[in-house]
């Protein structure tokens, strides 16, 4: 079974099952209120991949993933642009989808709405407040961190080292500047909702609390997003669950950041680039397997050398899936076992891989297996070893799409009689093994644009 880092652990540990068979996980998903960036595409790309290991393996996963839809941020835009909070929302989810899909990052289980649940969140509010947990000011209702023994478990600090870092707040009724707003009263112009303590909105904090509950049940198995996350959001949702005797989430796991030189990518810092801006210029692959190279704790940094190193490494898996007429895979569609992938060598492939994936979600570990598996593959097939080669490459095409990663062995180009012509030819003086006159027809074939490759079927080209 998979074994992950837990953040309130501390540690790695076996991720469990609630339902054997069945697993549960919460990945916290956009704010609509601006196009998603290269930190949006990590924790998402992030998270597929896990949810597409435990699904090849056969477990079947609801992976469930917010989509926030009002908050501060959406009304400041709307503001500012004179639109509607729906307006915005509506064309910054309709930009979410775009670059998950063009990312190859299957759709989730279902996508809950902050909108869509406020008459709930408004009942867990009255219920905080019932319990003495929570209080009413003049601007809103707020969270007592007080109430919670082991608050900033996730931060790794106590309260009074959080207290001591807070930043000071301009709410005088507020009892400590590390309570957390539940409910934020009506402003003029501001969209609102009914609630027993005054019209208003929720706060960011309490909508994945109600619903993860409401769509995976409580004690549900893994809650997951960005490292940025882990506090305040992260502890704040597990704050609410705790004070109401609540499981939550079993296990809680972050990725590391996106970085720009020695600084955490980010609007905040307004050093972002879209994933948009990024699709437009690279393999829309490029970019899930700069993810896979780097340990999903770890920070990456994404520029123009990282992502060229990453399309390079794309041509040889392209180059690799032309050679043996693999067919693609991957995309948007999750992978299962299957049998008929494994066999003799691919089999211990198999299990080499999962030695690494089961650790911690080792990708550059695993990666580093299935390169090696496709130089073997290429080696085996240039010495004849032809079922050998065959059992390698579908292996290692089928652990490529189960980590979401799609080798395209397409050759769609229109090719000339002429271009035909000098293949048969070459293919000839292989044969003949007149090396000189092979050479001179490649060459030539380089000369019109080609680049030409061997393989035991013969000449190979493309664009």
């Amino acid at each position: 079974m998979l074994r992950l880092y837990d953040s309130v652990a501390g540690e790695v540990r076996e991720l469990e099952m609630r339902d054997p068979g069945r697993f549960t996980m919460y990945v916290c998903g956009p704010t609509v209120s601006g196009s998603p960036h290269l930190g949006h595409g990590r924790f998402s790309l992030v998270w597929d991949v896990v949810r597409r290991w435990l699904s090849f393996n056969g477990i079947d996963v609801n992976y469930v993933s917010n989509i926030t839809d009002i908050d501060d941020r959406i009304i400041a835009r709307a503001r500012d642009e004179s639109r509607s909070e729906t307006d915005v929302a509506d064309q910054y989810e309709a930009e979410w989808v775009d670059a998950m899909a063009a990312l190859g990052v299957a759709a989730p289980t279902s996508d809950p709405h902050a909108t869509a649940f406020v008459d709930e969140m408004v009942a867990l509010i009255e219920e905080l407040i019932s319990r003495d947990v929570a209080y009413e000011t003049s601007d809103g209702v707020y969270f007592d961190v007080s109430t919670v023994p082991d608050y900033g478990v996730l931060a790794g600090q106590d309260v009074d080292s959080l207290r001591a870092g807070a930043r000071v707040e301009t709410v005088d009724e507020k009892r400590s500047p590390l309570d957390f707003a539940l409910w934020k009263k009506v402003k003029e112009g501001e969209p609102s909702w009914h609630a027993p303590f005054g019209a208003g909105r929720p706060g960011w904090h309490t909508e994945c609390v109600v619903m993860s509950e409401a769509l995976l049940g409580d004690g549900f198995d893994l809650h997951a997003g960005g490292l940025d996350l882990k506090f305040p959001h992260h502890e704040n949702e597990r704050a609410q669950a705790v004070v109401l005797n609540k499981r939550f989430a079993r296990r809680w796991g972050h990725n590391g950041w996106v970085m720009v030189g020695n600084e955490k990518m980010g609007k905040s810092l307004n050093n972002f680039t879209t994933l948009s801006e990024l699709l437009a210029s690279t393999d829309q692959r490029a970019y899930r397997l700069l993810v896979l190279r780097s340990h999903y704790r770890s920070p990456i940094e994404v520029s123009k050398v990282t992502l060229s190193d990453a399309e390079r490494a794309l041509e040889r898996l392209d180059t690799f899936a032309r050679r043996f007429e693999l067919a693609p895979r991957a995309g948007q569609v999750i992978e299962r076992h299957r049998d008929s992938d494994f066999a003799g060598v691919g089999e211990q492939l198999l299990h080499n891989v999962s030695t690494r994936l089961d650790d911690d979600l080792d990708t550059p570990g695993a990666l580093s297996l299935l390169f090696d598996a496709l130089s073997s593959a290429n080696s085996a097939a240039d010495s004849g070893e032809d079922a050998s080669a065959r059992e390698l490459a579908t292996a290692v095409a089928a652990l490529f799409g189960a980590l979401g990663l799609s080798l395209d062995g397409s050759s769609d180009q229109e090719v000339s009689a002429h271009t035909q012509s000098l293949v048969t030819e070459r293919d000839a003086a292989r044969a003949q093994r007149n090396w000189a006159e092979a050479d001179r027809l490649r060459d030539e074939l380089v000369g019109e644009g080609w680049i030409v490759e061997d393989s035991t079927g013969g000449t190979v080209i493309r664009r």
